[in-house]
């Protein structure tokens, strides 16, 4: 390792805990895409990224155990797969850089995988679980309660779950015509963008949603359109 790369590390390992004692070649390693090894060899981000899922998967599952003790099994699934998810993991590795940091072979990076979710939201993981085998789970709270904050607040302010499936599955049931989402407004750097999305049914506006990704502010506008239906109550 470099000693501009060490330095790259270090700074990253403050960001995610100041103060803290991450083991440098444990971030190194989860930041190497498997393209990298292909030419250059050594040890790809995948077993750490296998742990991450795991050690993500647990903290967030906790947080809502705790968070909600009224919800059953099948609210907390649900409340959890919106957080630990590809989409959200991603915008957490956006908000710490992670793409930019990230080792990739020639093709890879030459076809915007710095920017790729599948990537980030890999790498995210394996990040988690290097900072893990450095220094336990209490971190790792603190850690994704900030990189995550967003999707947690969707969460606590119920927009949950498939409601765009759910929408659709009904209007076609009822014939009430078709689904149709529109961009309404896009605000915020590439790295922080804010998106306000309508939902349309029939020709008729039946929902505003807003959210840090298209795919959220469609689910928002999904969910209000179930409030619409008398499906949903508001929050």
């Amino acid at each position: 390792m470099t000693e501009e790369r060490r330095v790259v590390l270090q700074e990253l390992a403050q960001k995610l805990v100041p103060d803290g004692d991450i083991a440098l070649d444990l971030l190194h390693t989860a930041l190497i895409h498997p393209s990298y090894v292909q030419e250059h060899g050594g040890m790809t981000n995948q077993r750490l990224e296998f742990l991450g899922d795991a050690v993500v998967g647990l903290v967030i599952a906790n947080y809502f155990f705790c968070q909600y003790p009224e919800d059953d099994e099948g609210k907390l699934t649900q409340r959890r797969a919106t957080v630990v998810c590809e989409e959200a993991l991603a915008h957490a590795a956006e908000r710490l850089g992670i793409g930019d940091l990230m080792l990739f072979g020639k093709g890879e990076s030459a076809h915007g995988g710095a920017k790729r979710a599948s990537n980030l939201a890999d790498a995210m993981e394996a990040v988690c679980a290097a900072v893990y085998l450095s220094m336990g789970l209490a971190p790792l709270e603190g850690i994704l309660d900030r990189l995550l904050g967003p999707e947690l607040q969707m969460v606590a302010d119920g927009y949950y779950g498939d409601y765009k499936t759910r929408l659709q599955e009904y209007v076609q049931a009822c014939d009430h015509g078709q689904v149709v989402y529109r961009l309404q407004d896009s605000r915020g750097p590439d790295h922080a963008k804010y998106f306000t999305t309508e939902v349309w049914v029939n020709g008729e506006r039946l929902g505003v949603g807003k959210g840090r990704s298209k795919k959220n502010a469609e689910r928002a506008a999904a969910f209000e359109a179930l409030v619409h239906f008398g499906l949903e109550k508001k929050h």
